[in-house]
């Protein structure tokens, strides 16, 4: 007796040797599986991202494995600590910068909420300037938060469709921060 299961194949045109799916499905595996964050840690939060990166919780086996520096190249930003309202169009700069598709997490209660910082100098909550995909809770989170958020916007990338971004409900959402 066999313990091998067999499953059915999922829905898509399949024969021998090859399998078919829409292009909306593959770009979508194509882009969660290969995500570019780009760290924007300002503090205790980004110490906790480190710790996910490091070997003990390898972000990189979650197609994460180039963390990029520059905002042209990078499809994931990854907001992190307490950002003040003199730091607010820098962060609204290395957004715009960014290319389309775009993806925001904003990583811990600082970055979300403002934290415990309820001061006239701490913006409370980055999306008062940028629009936010995936909330992280914690104050800092853990690692395994963060990778829970990063698996979250790896499902966001996956299920998005192609023309999402071309839509009038998102270009509204843009035309409320300003954004063209």
């Amino acid at each position: 007796m066999s313990d091998i299961q067999i499953v059915e194949a999922p829905a898509g045109v399949e024969g021998s040797g090859f399998f078919a799916t829409s292009l909306d499905k593959a770009i979508g595996m194509a882009r969660a599986n290969s995500l570019w964050p780009l760290p924007f840690a300002t503090s205790c939060c980004g110490i906790e991202f480190m710790a996910t990166m490091a070997s003990t919780y390898d972000l990189s086996r979650f197609g994460a494995e180039r963390l990029s520096f520059s905002p042209r190249q990078a499809d994931l930003l990854m907001v992190m600590g307490t950002i003040s309202k003199k730091m607010g169009p820098v962060l609204r700069q290395v957004y715009l910068q960014m290319a389309e598709p775009r993806w925001v997490m904003a990583v811990g209660a600082c970055a979300s909420s403002g934290g415990i910082f309820d001061t006239y100098s701490v913006l409370q909550g980055i999306d008062e300037i940028i629009p936010v995909d995936v909330y992280v809770p914690g104050c800092p989170p853990r690692p395994e938060g963060i990778i829970d958020g990063f698996m979250a916007i790896q499902k966001l990338v996956r299920t998005e469709s192609l023309r999402r971004r071309e839509e009038p409900q998102y270009q509204e959402l843009l035309a409320k921060y300003g954004i063209q």
